[in-house]
Parts: structure tokens; C-alpha cells; sequence
């Protein structure tokens, strides 16, 4: 009886991958919550609010990537947030006003304005699925902004089960 050979057609396809997590910048990613140098989490008192940030040790935000919030229903004006981030701008990687999405979200967009998308001009192209890191929706959004215009057509998931998203006619 005569061997069938198994041909691998994934792997000879011209297909290429684009893996999110590939540029994931490593750092450690923080949560600054203010709600605690508020007068009873509610209320901004400015001398109080700059003797905290006088206190604070912000070499412990030394390299980190910072989201700024405020889990309180107090209503913080923005100068407060900005006050904080010249506290932080001189120690820490990335400042963003919100959540941890929020923050990895501008992570994300800072790497992907960076990358060069003409290896995938008029090739098609897969977007990874199934991230081991926490990659955010808003990533692959911004993803399609970058490949779309140059790709001839563009899938998510794994090569052997994709979801068609895009070809150019």
C-alpha cells in the first residue's frame, strides 16, 4: 500500500500573519487612583490634593505605564489629572487618563503608528486571534485602519479556521 504524503497547504500559502502580541511593549502596567487625596473621595481641595502629590513616592511609577483615575463619583476637574502628570511625566513610560483599556489602548496605538506595513502590500494577510496577553478590541481596530488600505485581503483567527474581513476588488 502506497504512503499519502500530507501536504502542509497553510504553510506553502502566501498567506502572511500579523501577531498583535509581536509588539507588545513589555512594562508594567499600573492603575493611579486619586480618589484617595479627595476630601472624603469627593471633593478636590487644592492645597490638600498638592500636599498628597508633594508626599507622594513617585519613583514607585519609575518605568510603568500609569492610568489615572478616579473611582469616586467626584467630579475632577481636568487640571487635576494634568497636575498628576507632571508628577508622573519625568518617572513613568505612558500616561493615560482612564482604565487599564484606555491605557493599553494608547500603548497599542503608539506601537502600531511605528510599524511599517509594506511587507504586507497587496498580500493576504490574517490577524492573530487568541491573545495570551491582554491585547484590547480597540488594537485590532487600529490594526485594520493600518493594513487595510495596502492588503489585498485580510482574515482574523488562525489559518486553518478564519473569518474573512476585507478583500480588495
Amino acid at each position: 500500500m502506497e504512503e499519502e504524503t500530507i501536504i502542509n497547504r497553510v504553510a506553502n500559502s502566501k498567506l502572511l500573519t500579523f501577531d498583535l502580541e509581536e509588539i507588545y511593549p513589555s512594562g508594567e502596567r499600573t492603575v493611579l487612583d486619586i480618589k484617595d487625596w479627595l476630601h472624603e473621595g469627593f471633593v478636590l481641595r487644592e492645597k490638600e490634593f498638592r500636599e498628597h502629590l508633594k508626599n507622594q513616592t513617585w519613583e514607585n511609577f519609575s518605568g510603568k505605564y500609569v492610568a489615572l483615575t478616579c473611582s469616586s463619583d467626584a467630579i475632577v476637574p481636568t487640571w487635576a489629572f494634568i497636575l498628576v502628570a507632571t508628577y508622573l511625566q519625568p518617572v513613568a513610560k505612558k500616561i493615560v487618563i482612564g482604565n487599564l483599556e484606555s491605557l493599553e489602548t494608547a500603548i497599542f496605538f503608539e506601537a502600531l503608528s511605528n510599524i511599517d506595513v509594506s511587507e504586507f502590500e497587496n498580500k493576504p494577510v490574517i490577524i492573530k486571534g487568541c491573545a495570551r496577553l491582554p491585547v484590547p478590541e480597540n488594537a485590532y481596530l487600529l490594526l485594520i485602519e493600518k493594513l487595510q488600505p495596502v492588503v489585498k485581503s485580510l482574515f482574523f483567527g488562525e489559518a486553518c479556521s478564519s473569518v474573512p474581513l476585507f478583500k480588495r476588488k
